[in-house]
């Protein structure tokens, strides 16, 4: 089935963040589903196919983000994946993100304008 906007998938513990970020995400003309942990956004992610997934580095658990990243890798070809991470340029200097098979980094607090161009510059609109 065609979607008529480009759905983006949104993991994070913290549900005020999410709430932001689907609010930052759906002012650009795209559909959000959010997960609250890394566990549930694989199951979403099998369910819903996203056209572009935004991961954080940090959740309840260390490493968490990284494993789900390499968890969904593993389901085969997988759209642009960006992590998010309060430690921002630092990581993108330290780490070698295209390894891990993400398309990028954003630093929280996350910038709309960044983000939203981010997106554009992924999937259109």
């Amino acid at each position: 089935m065609k979607r008529d906007k480009p759905l983006i998938l949104c993991v994070d513990d913290d549900a005020d963040f999410l709430d932001s970020m689907k609010t930052i995400i759906e002012s650009g003309s795209y559909s959000v589903e959010t997960a609250g942990s890394a566990e549930e956004g694989l199951r979403k992610f099998k369910a819903v196919k996203p056209d572009l997934v935004v991961v954080d580095l940090m959740m309840e658990e260390v490493d968490s983000g990284v494993n789900f990243v390499k968890e969904i890798k593993a389901l085969g070809a997988i759209p642009p994946v960006y992590m998010l991470s309060s430690v921002g340029d630092g990581l993108s200097l330290s780490t070698d993100y295209s390894a891990l098979g993400l398309s990028g980094v954003l630093q929280k607090p996350i910038n709309p304008q960044i983000l939203l161009s981010t997106l554009k510059a992924k999937l259109g609109r």
